[in-house]
């Protein structure tokens, strides 16, 4: 499953150069993984009241174009790869109306308990959760 969300540049998010500040895509990320989760019929909150929370273990940023102030683009999010222990997300952001993405990432993610911040096993611990992920797993191409 792929999952896309509308984002307008704002002027806060450009540099004095005009372009989107690097620092930037990660939050886009963030943005765009919050809706993937809610499209799956869960939110990140619900999943942290299951006593679970996804801690950032890699970053992953490549800056093929760039974009500027009031550019609409479109963030595509999918997951790649799960493990019971890990889920790795890859984006791909496109200015609206274009096919080829200036911008490609992805972050991966430890599924930890929310009170000792040690690495669980979703699988075991919340499986109907781990299945429902499961199902939208898509390969990178």
């Amino acid at each position: 499953m792929t999952s896309v969300t509308a984002i307008t540049v704002r002027y806060n998010e450009t540099d004095r150069m005009g372009i989107t500040h690097h620092a930037v895509y990660p939050v886009w990320y963030e943005q765009a993984r919050t809706d993937f989760i809610k499209k799956l019929g869960i939110s990140y909150s619900q999943v942290e009241q299951l006593g679970v929370m996804l801690p950032l273990v890699d970053l992953s940023c490549h800056y093929i174009g760039s974009c500027t102030y009031e550019d609409q683009l479109e963030v595509s999010v999918k997951v790649v790869q799960l493990t019971p222990a890990r889920i790795r997300f890859s984006y791909a952001i496109t200015k609206a109306g274009e096919e080829k993405p200036f911008h490609t990432g992805s972050t991966t993610h430890a599924w930890v308990d929310s009170a000792s911040f040690r690495v669980i096993n979703l699988k075991k611990r919340l499986p109907e959760l781990y299945e429902k992920i499961a199902s939208a797993v898509e390969p990178e191409d």
